[in-house]
Order: C-alpha cells, then sequence, then structure tokens
C-alpha cells in the first residue's frame, strides 16, 4: 500500500471483510510505540447505521412535501 499526497490510504477488501469495516464505519487512529494501529469504534446505544443515516438525512426533505410524498421519496419511486 502506498499513501496518496492527501494522506489517504485504501485498506484491501479482504481486510475490511475480516474487520467488519463498512462504508461509514467508524474508526480510530491510535499511535504508540508499537507503531499505528486501526481500530473499529463499536457503536453506541442509538448510534448503530441506521441512526446514523437518519440524523444525516434528517431535514433534507424540501418544506411542504407530504408524508406519501416523502415516503415515495425514500422509496426512490
Amino acid at each position: 500500500m502506498r499513501i496518496t499526497s492527501k494522506g489517504q490510504v485504501t485498506i484491501p477488501v479482504e481486510i475490511r471483510e475480516k474487520a467488519g469495516l463498512l462504508p461509514g464505519s467508524e474508526i480510530k487512529i491510535i499511535f504508540d510505540d508499537d507503531g499505528v494501529h486501526i481500530v473499529r469504534v463499536e457503536p453506541g446505544p442509538g448510534d448503530g447505521r441506521g441512526q446514523r443515516i437518519v440524523r444525516r438525512l434528517r431535514g433534507t426533505a424540501p418544506p411542504g412535501m407530504s408524508t406519501d410524498e416523502i415516503m415515495a421519496l425514500t422509496r426512490g419511486e
């Protein structure tokens, strides 16, 4: 692996799958005497994937939409 000029690294899919790292997963980087470690942050109560999606989308629907219009939008209809 190489670090890009922006400081980015691509984690190989095999490692992501074994570590349970999905798109949007929270991680923390730990630096100690042994080196640099990437650790998956376990979500706390109310901090699961669904809750993060809802927080990100909250307030993004345009005003004046009916419930049926919002539901159709969320279903991709």
